[in-house]
């Protein structure tokens, strides 16, 4: 049974995996919409609304993450210790990797709505940044994460990364005439 004290460490850890999994999809799905990988049959229209979807949901799990580690009472953080780098007292090199990765994240996404106002080729710059948040994130997990040395965990990660590891390598190097996102 759950313990009522325990309650916002479980959040914290349920909602930190839910948001490296939206962020693996994520980029897979932005992957997908701007590459011929699906064929012609894909439409394109519908993945760009998934990728931006996913991100959305991204964006909201983090946030959850955060909000749950501030309620838990068995590792204090607060806000500070959550938005500045090697501000926690608790593993400040493996928190400072989630920092990172919510920054990073955080300028992806205001830059993604203000997309249309900014340079394409500035806005697409700043866009690859989202793989630096996605390994930043993994990192995170693997170094805080109380679950990080469960198999499960690590065969999960090692299949999620593979997979954006190897469509990144495939749009790089075979689909290479396909527009850049949109």
């Amino acid at each position: 049974m759950l313990a009522a004290e325990q309650l916002w460490w479980w959040v914290a850890r349920a909602t930190g995996i839910v948001a490296l999994v939206a962020m693996v999809a994520s980029v897979l799905w932005g992957l997908l919409a701007h590459s011929r990988f699906l064929g012609a049959s894909a439409r394109a229209a519908a993945l760009v609304d998934l990728h931006r979807w996913l991100a959305g949901l991204t964006v909201a799990f983090t946030l959850a993450h955060m909000g749950a580690l501030v309620a838990d009472s068995f590792v204090t953080f607060t806000a500070v210790d959550l938005l500045v780098p090697f501000a926690s007292e608790w593993q400040p090199v493996a928190v400072a990797w989630g920092v990172v990765s919510f920054w990073l994240l955080v300028v992806v996404q205001v830059t993604s709505l203000l997309m249309r106002r900014l340079p394409r080729r500035l806005w697409h710059l700043v866009h690859l940044s989202s793989y630096l948040a996605l390994a930043a994130g993994a990192v995170h997990g693997i170094a805080a994460g109380t679950d990080a040395d469960h198999p499960v965990a690590l065969v999960g990660l090692a299949a999620l990364v593979g997979l954006v590891t190897g469509l990144t390598a495939w749009r790089a190097l075979v689909d290479r005439s396909a527009p850049v996102a949109a």
